[in-house]
């Protein structure tokens, strides 16, 4: 077993990255065993039963797993977070991806942009940007960016979902059809290790779907928390992404594929801020 910091091939990571990798497989572990105790974690990692708490603790307020007494068990794949919740979750990580993909973003572009909190962050991100004409399903996208003059926005149509201001039905979905977007920039709810985008409701999803066919370039922001995480409804694959922005490196399957796919690895961490292939997060 490796010691906390440790790399297998002698090296050191930092203590966030420890912690974040430790995570990782406590979210990897539980879903293949359904449960384990508090206990056994720490034995498995030779760490307290308190720095376990504070991870399963953590990883219970990302919708990563379930937090039981005594133990931790599988998240709910069926079932999103409240909006509510949703919005403060890994928000520093949030406005940190959206600074970054805000950066590639060029004035007089076509974007469509989605659903989701971390989308909301880039449309924040965007507000000094010059002559961008948005497409969108998303009702705070739309409020937020009618705060920049120089924004033309296409809000789609459809039916509104009360809680967090998403619209979607086949209306959305025709009326994204009608369009070719320079970008599309979009959320999702889990990433697996084998590559694939999940989310948690079905007409969302065919919302999404219909972004990536209509874009000539997809830019996927999703934090850390997404990696592993559960969700019933496939949106795609890592293979149709132009650029994955995070702000932690993926676990190495993910890491791997993303290579191989040719998908730009954008990390946007205060000590990762540059660009890199996403072979270099391996190194």
């Amino acid at each position: 077993m490796l010691a906390a910091g440790q790399r297998e091939d002698g090296g050191v990571v930092s203590e966030r990255q420890a912690n974040l990798d430790r995570q990782a497989e406590i979210v990897e572990l539980v879903g293949r065993r359904g449960f384990l105790t508090i206990e056994a974690l720490a034995r498995q990692f030779g760490v307290t039963v308190q720095t376990i708490r504070r991870d399963v603790n953590l990883l219970a307020s990302e919708g990563r797993v379930s937090r039981y007494r005594g133990g931790a068990g599988l998240a709910s794949s069926i079932e999103n977070m409240e909006y509510e919740r949703r919005q403060v979750v890994n928000l520093d990580a949030k406005q940190r991806i959206a600074a970054r993909v805000a950066r590639d973003v060029p004035d007089r572009a076509s974007l469509f942009i989605n659903i989701g909190t971390t989308t909301e962050q880039a449309a924040r991100a965007l507000l000094s940007h010059q002559s961008l004409r948005v497409i969108t399903n998303n009702l705070n996208v739309a409020r937020i960016l009618s705060d920049n003059e120089q924004c033309s926005i296409v809000m789609a149509g459809g039916k509104v979902r009360n809680r967090d201001g998403a619209v979607t039905g086949q209306t959305t979905i025709e009326m994204f059809e009608q369009f070719r977007a320079d970008l599309g920039i979009i959320g999702i709810s889990g990433i697996d290790k084998d590559g694939g985008l999940f989310d948690f409701d079905l007409d969302e999803v065919l919302c999404t779907q219909a972004v990536i066919r209509n874009s000539r370039r997809i830019f996927l922001l999703a934090d850390h928390s997404k990696f592993g995480r559960p969700a019933l409804v496939k949106v795609g694959s890592i293979k149709q992404l132009s650029a994955l922005y995070t702000d932690a490196p993926p676990p190495e399957p993910l890491s791997a594929l993303l290579n191989e796919a040719g998908v730009t690895l954008e990390l946007s961490a205060c000590d990762l801020c540059a660009k890199v292939p996403a072979a270099s997060a391996q190194a």
